[in-house]
């Protein structure tokens, strides 16, 4: 009888280890994602956002294209999240994907940094 009862707990055993030696090993690995920022506007929302992110732990490198509206960020999956980033583009008052603005920190924002329907924009040449 103990033997068919140690059968069991001895294959479970087994299988939880060799389960955990399949996992991928990643430290230091870079990660890249494409945000979306529907609300960056200009250069100025371009620079405010690279300088912001790059003195974010685990972000290596940080570009922003204001016309497409996307801000490509190169990061370390162990020390950072792509949730933490768009929380951190969020906080200096700009929408990053599903993650809407601060409202105290859109409200800080220059005039042409903020959307067009609150006044702000480029007028377009």
């Amino acid at each position: 009888m103990k033997k068919i009862l140690c059968l069991p707990v001895l294959l479970l055993s087994c299988f939880y280890v060799f389960s955990q030696s399949q996992a991928p090993v990643r430290k230091g690995a870079f990660e890249t994602a494409t945000i979306n920022v529907p609300t960056v506007q200009c250069e100025q929302c371009k620079d405010r956002i690279e300088k912001y992110l790059t003195r974010e732990d685990g972000v290596q490198k940080v570009t922003v294209d204001f016309k497409k509206k996307t801000c490509k960020v190169t990061y370390l999956w162990d020390r950072t999240t792509i949730e933490n980033i768009k929380t951190a583009i969020a906080n200096i008052g700009y929408d990053a994907g599903d993650v809407t603005a601060d409202p105290e920190a859109y409200k800080k924002l220059p005039t042409c940094c903020k959307k067009p329907e609150d006044g702000g924009g480029h007028e377009k040449q």
